[in-house]
């Protein structure tokens, strides 16, 4: 069996998508990525912030909640061109929006002050190269904050499950899958002080890490 290219079943998955993603308030599209990103938004509204970057940012709708509360520079960076274009339709203020991965992060070392990541790490096929790619960007005492849909109260008899289907069977790019306590691990294991961890509903958590100064 050939090898999956799972950047390239991201990006094609993610460019289907795009034109109806927002619209459509179930799993397979918008449905966890709205409250991933409501969590986040929850959690920065009341922060201060100049510059913030959104890892997997899809249509813009974690950036365009939180443009309406500060007035900071924004950059939404994606591997997925129609996605890309849906967010740049919203014509958000202060906001950029670029291709680009998350394990090759085109910017200097310590540029932003926060860098998010919702729904968008249980497609990337390694987990450290984003975490570090993530914490070279960022300022020191800037925080990582990840929303993401993990396995829940399976752990890693679910992480070990999840990765077979879906590395085997799937063309979504899903080849990640984590929970809680494994992302919190990963985090500490690349540099990251975990300041808050919370699970939003069974099957979604959110993990915030501060890179120490």
């Amino acid at each position: 069996m050939a090898k999956k290219d799972f950047v390239e079943l991201s990006k094609k998955w993610f460019d289907n998508q795009a034109p109806v993603y927002d619209e459509k308030n179930v799993i397979l599209y918008s449905k966890y990525g709205k409250i991933s990103c409501q969590n986040i938004f929850d959690y920065l509204k009341d922060r201060k912030y100049k510059k913030l970057l959104d890892v997997g940012c899809g249509t813009g709708l974690l950036i365009n909640m939180l443009s309406k509360e500060n007035n900071g520079e924004f950059v939404g960076l994606d591997l997925s061109p129609k996605m890309l274009k849906e967010a740049k339709k919203k014509k958000i203020k202060n906001a950029t929006f670029i291709e680009g991965r998350s394990d090759e992060l085109p910017f200097e070392n310590n540029t932003f002050d926060i860098v998010t990541c919702s729904q968008s790490f249980h497609h990337y096929p390694k987990t450290d190269k984003p975490l570090q790619e993530a914490f070279r960007v960022l300022k020191p005492g800037g925080l990582y904050v990840i929303s993401d849909t993990g396995v829940g109260p399976f752990k890693m008899f679910g992480v070990k499950l999840d990765d077979f289907i879906y590395r085997t069977f799937s063309s979504s790019g899903d080849c990640n899958i984590s929970y809680l306590e494994k992302m919190t691990k990963d985090m500490e294991k690349n540099g990251f002080k975990i300041i808050h961890k919370e699970k939003v509903t069974t099957f979604i958590y959110t993990v915030v890490g501060e890179k120490i100064k």
